[in-house]
């Protein structure tokens, strides 16, 4: 199901349940008690509101941080990857040859096996074992002049930072918020909508478009929210594009 028909049917959901809740409670509760006390109701809902809105800018900060941070960190990977491959091309013949192939087998490897697996929380065992043998192709070579010694540094730091970029993608597989603020959010939305019942409004289909019309706007944040909570395996993903367009490259390149 896809992410528009998933929100449609959240939102509808959300809607039907909020509206439902705002008639028995008006069948319960008499128009003349709601009215008498709306300055009362205004007063509470008015803090009730700022202290949740804020729970709830915190949440979409911290979320979209946390995708950002994942987005940026496969595009550093994917450029570790491309640049080994190109500095490569200054090593001598079957070295070249040994280290260009792991970099593009470890790309193909995280774009085919690799993803699909994050989207189910693990990680690729084969792309580890490619990872290894091009920390271990590039550790092998042994410089004779100073130009390969400067390309063998090169090679060190830049297998190093695709050790750490894929140690942090896969940390971030795992991430998201915690469990106690989503219960913080999830009570605190329903508590915030409850308030909205006890308003007393003279046209009842105006009192109900005003529900609808919050509910609508609290879902879509808190959807938002979870959408983007777990940046490789969630509705909103963050994509192998980076590693996809390295390979590219090398295919259109021969």
């Amino acid at each position: 199901m896809t992410t528009a028909i998933w929100c449609i049917v959240v939102v509808s959901v959300a809607v039907m349940v909020a509206v439902a809740g705002l008639i028995l409670v008006q069948r319960l509760v008499p128009f003349s008690i709601r009215e008498s006390h709306n300055a009362t109701t205004a007063t509470m809902f008015g803090a009730l509101y700022v202290v949740y809105g804020l729970m709830v800018g915190f949440s979409a900060f911290l979320v979209a941080d946390q995708f950002d941070t994942a987005q940026k960190t496969v595009e550093s990977e994917a450029g570790s990857v491309e640049e080994i491959y190109h500095l490569a091309e200054q090593l001598p013949r079957p070295q070249r040859q040994k280290v260009q192939g792991l970099a593009v087998s470890y790309a193909r490897t995280v774009v085919e096996q690799g993803w699909p697996m994050m989207a189910r929380g693990r990680s690729s065992k084969q792309a580890a074992e490619i990872a290894d043998q091009l920390r271990r192709g590039v550790m092998d070579f042994e410089p004779k002049t100073s130009a390969e010694q400067e390309v063998y540094a090169q090679s060190l730091t830049l297998v190093q930072n695709l050790d750490e970029y894929r140690a942090l993608r896969l940390l971030e597989v795992r991430e998201g918020i915690p469990d106690m603020l989503w219960v913080v959010l999830l009570v605190g939305a329903v508590i915030t909508t409850c308030c909205t019942y006890l308003f007393g409004m003279r046209t009842p289909g105006l009192h109900v478009i005003m529900v609808a019309a919050f509910t609508i706007v609290l879902v879509l944040a808190l959807f938002t929210i979870r959408a983007l909570e777990y940046p490789f395996d969630n509705v909103v993903q963050v994509g192998p594009d980076a590693f996809e367009e390295f390979l590219d490259k090398i295919n259109a390149g021969g």
